[in-house]
């Protein structure tokens, strides 16, 4: 039976609940809106296979990885692809094959109001929906045993989440039908609270008094693929871009625990493929990127992961990196978790969203005074230069 004493020690992938032929464990949220499994002990008949099955630890299946990964920078040939994806649109190169010839893709999309889950995909219309960041962890509900049964169906099955998603996914469709799997993860940054996305739709709405009718995580439309910016359209025609989702996501505080502890933050990724915007590129080639319309890095983690590149190469731009350039922080090591983490979640629990973010975000006046002490410096470090 498993048991999470800490829950910086579960990822919620699902895995365990997957697993469990007896549907005794479900996963259910926390205060934050981050699953955790819960046994049913009336169901539940001691077999073990949940705590086997689970993938976040430090023996997580490296059998299929190179010895280190082959690095590019890579951009779609289809300037509209590039456009509307948040990087270099490497993903859509890859997953346009996959459905060409039949295959089926998974990745992150919306349900009810921008709640953020796992879908399945056969065209390439409903793969778009996967485009761009997505800065909520996903709802994976049913979705592995959903993969295990396309691959028993004989599909080639294309998944992309987190790199804890990609473990816990393979860890539960085990060797057999690992073949006609493709994993693809992204480096990770940390996953936000459900909750604090969704009442931050509501604080939008409230405020605009009107309905929210399309999201954009990163608008680099509006502000360019280097910036990070939100974007809201409303019901209307009428938009709002903010920071405030941004910067509390950049501290750190909203993250699920298990981030600070993530087993994944290395070179030995648990997929075929990682994927993520090429921070650096400069150092590779200072032109591939000048316009500033985004470039994916791509690490080849697999013989397969190899194999699948060479196929698809000839869709987009690309130039081999030095992993040395490429190392960005979540590559290295885990996202320190913010030393008041928490003290947010408790202070949300017994005050509500709008006072965490005026107490730990941008909406109240710490902010404020933060950033005129800020500017202030600022003025005084240029008069000093210029005497």
């Amino acid at each position: 039976m498993i048991k999470i004493l800490d829950p910086a020690n579960c990822c919620g992938c699902t895995a365990c609940a997957s697993i469990c032929k007896h549907n005794a464990i479900t996963m259910q949220p926390d205060v934050l809106g981050f699953l955790y499994p819960v046994v049913d002990k009336e169901k539940c008949i001691e077999c073990g296979l949940c705590n086997k099955v689970c993938a976040f630890n430090d023996s997580y299946d490296k059998s299929l990885n190179l010895k280190q990964p082959t690095a590019y920078g890579a951009r779609h040939k289809d300037m509209n692809e590039v456009a509307t994806s948040r990087s270099g649109a490497a993903f859509i190169a890859i997953s346009d094959y996959i459905l060409e010839n039949g295959g089926i893709v998974y990745g992150a999309g919306y349900t009810d109001h921008f709640r953020v889950v796992h879908k399945r995909a056969t065209t390439k219309e409903q793969r778009n929906e996967f485009k761009g960041s997505k800065y909520v962890q996903s709802d994976l509900s049913g979705i592995f045993r959903q993969v295990k049964e396309d691959l028993r169906n004989g599909y080639t099955v294309l998944f992309s989440g987190t790199p804890c998603q990609t473990a816990g996914l393979n860890s539960f469709i085990g060797n057999k039908l690992r073949k006609n799997l493709i994993l693809i993860d992204i480096v990770c940054h940390g996953v936000p609270a459900p909750y604090i996305w969704r009442d931050y739709l509501k604080y939008l709405e409230k405020k605009k008094k009107s309905t929210i009718c399309s999201v954009n995580f990163r608008d680099k439309d509006k502000f360019g693929w280097s910036a990070h910016r939100e974007s809201f359209k409303f019901i209307g025609d009428t938009y709002t871009y903010t920071y405030t989702y941004t910067y509390t996501f950049y501290n750190h505080i909203m993250f699920r625990h298990s981030c600070g502890t993530c087993k994944y933050t290395n070179l030995q990724r648990p997929s075929d493929i990682t994927i993520a915007d090429f921070w650096g590129w400069q150092k590779t080639d200072p032109t591939i990127n000048a316009d500033d319309k985004g470039l994916s890095l791509v690490l080849c983690n697999t013989d397969k992961g190899q194999e699948l590149f060479d196929i698809i190469k000839e869709r987009m731009v690309f130039i081999k990196a030095e992993l040395n350039n490429c190392l960005q922080p979540n590559l290295q090591k885990p996202s320190e978790i913010h030393h008041k983490r928490m003290d947010f979640e408790r202070d949300y629990a017994r005050k509500g969203f709008e006072y965490v973010m005026k107490k730990y975000a941008d909406l109240g006046w710490s902010y404020k005074i933060k950033v005129i002490k800020q500017r202030l410096k600022r003025i005084i470090k240029h008069l000093i230069g210029r005497k």
